[in-house]
């Protein structure tokens, strides 16, 4: 479904290019929302590719808004019908988001643009092509440091941010790479490695927050 159906199907809740969250009541881009739409029985799904049919309602990317959709009845005030949302929508779609998260990764190393271990990712950072590095949550704070450190220094040389992502645990990044035990990674500039750092901050901004007003 395109953009133009998907804002005649939710017109009531379109101002321009800025839909309403029916937890909050701020408008904002639709890239800081999550849509939702009721399946045939009812129940609350959410469709964060924005591709499901049907008359939706809009939420802010927030784990917090989310929750507050859930206990305020938001969604069957927006749909105006009767429907259900699980109590652990939220977390359901924190585990959405990571599955996505670890799919993009796994389509970037078919690419060609991760390397995996520290000493390799040392020497991705020393070639200077390094765009972004990846640490299993669950590792050491001690395996990291070096890499960060180099890392960090690196992106101030040339007035960049240091992009970080450790938010996928050990099994997690492995299952993503096909190999185990990937505890480090570097991502090359790309087109998959784009898509993988845009899931990543997806994923931020929905466990802390959109600091947008």
């Amino acid at each position: 479904m395109g953009s133009k159906a998907l804002k005649d199907a939710d017109d009531d809740e379109v101002r321009g290019s800025l839909r309403r969250c029916v937890a909050t009541r701020r408008e904002l881009a639709p890239d800081d929302l999550i849509r939702f739409v009721a399946d045939p029985a009812g129940e609350i799904v959410p469709d964060v590719a924005c591709k499901l049919p049907g008359r939706g309602v809009w939420v802010a990317c927030e784990r917090d808004a989310v929750r507050s959709a859930v206990k305020s009845n938001a969604f069957a005030k927006g749909l105006k019908r009767q429907v259900k949302a699980a109590e652990d929508l939220p977390e359901r779609i924190d585990a959405l988001f990571e599955a996505r998260l670890v799919s993009a990764l796994s389509l970037a190393n078919k690419a060609g643009l991760v390397v995996t271990g520290a000493e390799k990712v040392e020497k991705l950072l020393d070639s200077g092509r390094a765009v972004a590095i990846l640490h299993g949550s669950d590792g050491t704070a001690e395996g990291r440091r070096k890499l960060d450190r180099k890392y960090s220094a690196i992106q101030r040389d040339k007035e960049k941010p240091s992009t970080i992502v450790d938010w996928l645990t050990i099994e997690q990044l492995s299952l993503a790479m096909g190999r185990s035990n990937v505890v480090h990674a570097g991502l090359i500039q790309g087109g998959a490695t784009k898509t993988f750092l845009g899931q990543a901050e997806r994923l931020r901004r929905y466990r802390s927050g959109l600091n947008v007003s």
